[in-house]
């Protein structure tokens, strides 16, 4: 179980050490259950509160290595933990990664759907509190992306490869 929290409960649901329903399966890179016992990537630990410079290095890091559902449990730990006025930015950057899971994962109306949500939740964010850069990310930029990408999966009708495909948060410069 990969060296997390998660205990298997025979004949029950799958629980975390504090009694939390938690699916124990191993996950593959892009989030799917494997089997019990199958050897999967390591889970993003739950709950974790980092500074928004740590949890935009962190995502970035798992979406340049085609983890795009790990990097939108770091982003919703941030939506859930961080300040109450950035809670949408950081859901609409969950949402951007989540498009790309699907996008990668080969469901082309979901990825493409969470994709243009994701641009619309960041583009909104940035025009009601005037910071079109919060964090040094390139907001503007990543609308531009997800767009794109989504044209490009509702094209293509296949899966994208989520490393190829992933954006740079702070901007083609960074």
């Amino acid at each position: 179980m990969s060296g997390t929290s998660e205990t298997r409960q025979s004949g029950g649901r799958d629980r975390d050490t504090e009694g939390r329903a938690r699916n124990a399966r191993p996950r593959d890179g892009l989030g799917r259950p494997l089997p019990y016992g199958a050897d999967g990537v390591e889970r993003q630990p739950e709950g974790v509160v980092r500074a928004p410079e740590e949890t935009v290095a962190e995502a970035q890091a798992l979406l340049d290595a085609g983890r795009p559902f790990h990097a939108h449990e770091v982003f919703e730990d941030a939506w859930k933990s961080g300040p109450r006025d950035e809670r949408g930015l950081w859901r609409g950057l969950a949402q951007l990664a989540v498009g790309l899971t699907h996008a990668a994962r080969g469901n082309t109306t979901g990825g493409a759907r969470l994709l243009r949500r994701g641009a619309g939740a960041v583009e909104e964010w940035a025009a009601e509190s005037g910071r079109p850069r919060p964090h040094d990310l390139d907001l503007a930029e990543l609308a531009v992306w997800a767009r794109e990408l989504a044209g490009v999966v509702e094209r293509d009708g296949g899966p994208v490869d989520a490393a190829a495909s992933s954006p740079r948060l702070r901007g083609r410069a960074a």
